[in-house]
């Protein structure tokens, strides 16, 4: 078995782990940070909306020697635009002119002709009228919000509306987060940004379901032990997916990755770009929502319950008591487990630790350590 094999197996059964859930102000704090950096951006910088919202012309020129800033310069001057002008991978130009018409694009693409020393027949003139992009993102927005709306009624009838709640504030840190960073780099917003958003929201989901499908096993029946409180089953159940969770992470990455900076940076692919960065910000960033906020934010919400509250007051008097007696912190925490055969851990049997560090023996009662007289 591999180390990670290893260290996952570990994490699973409780031998080691680490209290996610017990520093959850720590990470709410760190994405509150975030978020509101991502919505300053929004509010200072803006996002770069494409032609496609905007609409304009795009010309395709063949390859040609012309440097991208000499055709930048050429185009302004003949169109009176702003142009944004991008190298493609087989050497050619892709230029984009916003507000233009069609007597204005064919005069443009003459006068590009003559700039760039290109057959006039070679050089490809698109027309994209604003509406049509009007039309894309308010079917996405439309999207969106159904799939938000089914979420939230799957989640709090498969789990519990807690969960629901969680996941979608989950959601909505992961949306922020990736439109944010699009606003600070000033990357365009195309239509496959927009596929890119909507993509991110499944794999976002993912990840927070695993570990949701976790607690809901782990927790059941809580409230008949005295050995755990919920928050301890939450912060259990994610080191017991936190392996899956890194896997499947890094192996979504990886080919997003690839086509972020092979793909669009070598290649020069602006599609690619568009749709690449916001799939690999959306799934780091739902990476970490589904680890350090929603189920940290489930226990939060769990914890309020009165039978919650009532279970962790019965937990922390009987290790009291157990620590009163003069048994180890560990020994205290598995106090209730002796004592009531239901006292075992909901959903799970062996024993497992909540903070970082492997587990101990455990050793005979009535005697200390030391060499017998």
């Amino acid at each position: 078995m591999s180390r990670l094999g290893a260290l996952g197996a570990r994490l699973y059964r409780g031998e080691v782990g680490y209290d996610f859930v017990g520093k959850r102000k720590i990470w709410y704090g760190i994405s509150i940070l975030i978020t509101i950096t991502a919505i300053v951006g929004l509010a200072v910088r803006g996002l770069n909306m494409g032609i496609e919202f905007k609409g304009g012309a795009v010309f395709t020129v063949p390859s040609t020697s012309v440097s991208v800033s000499r055709a930048q310069t050429d185009t302004e001057e003949a169109s009176g635009h702003d142009a944004i002008v991008q190298k493609l991978g087989n050497g050619g130009l892709r230029i984009q002119v916003t507000e233009l018409d069609t007597k204005q694009a064919d005069a443009v693409k003459t006068q590009l002709a003559k700039d760039l020393n290109v057959d006039e027949a070679k050089i490809n003139a698109d027309l994209v009228g604003p509406s049509w992009g009007e039309t894309i993102a308010n079917k996405a927005w439309t999207g969106l919000g159904i799939f938000m709306i089914l979420v939230v009624i799957y989640l709090a009838i498969a789990f519990e509306w807690r969960m629901a709640v969680a996941a979608l504030i989950a959601l909505i840190h992961d949306l922020t987060i990736t439109v944010g960073v699009y606003a600070l780099v000033g990357f365009e917003v195309t239509p496959g940004t927009v596929i890119g958003l909507l993509t991110i929201l499944g794999y976002s989901l993912y990840d927070t379901v695993v570990v949701f499908d976790s607690l809901k096993e782990g927790s059941k029946d809580i409230t008949k032990q005295t050995r755990w409180t919920y928050s301890e089953v939450a912060n259990r159940s994610i080191n017991g997916t936190l392996v899956r969770s890194i896997n499947t992470t890094v192996v979504a990455l990886l080919p997003v990755a690839g086509l972020l900076f092979i793909g669009g940076g070598f290649l020069g692919a602006g599609m690619l770009n568009d749709i690449s960065l916001s799939l690999f910000v959306g799934l780091a960033a739902g990476a970490y929502s589904s680890i350090f906020i929603a189920t940290p934010l489930v226990a939060d919400l769990k914890e309020r319950d009165p039978q919650i509250k009532a279970l962790k007051k019965r937990v922390l008097n009987k290790r009291a008591a157990a620590l009163a007696k003069g048994e180890t912190a560990e020994g205290a925490a598995d106090a209730g487990a002796e004592d009531d055969p239901e006292d075992a851990e909901p959903g799970e049997a062996a024993p497992a630790a909540a903070v970082v560090g492997p587990r101990g023996g455990r050793g005979g009662r009535g005697r200390p350590s030391g060499r017998r007289r």
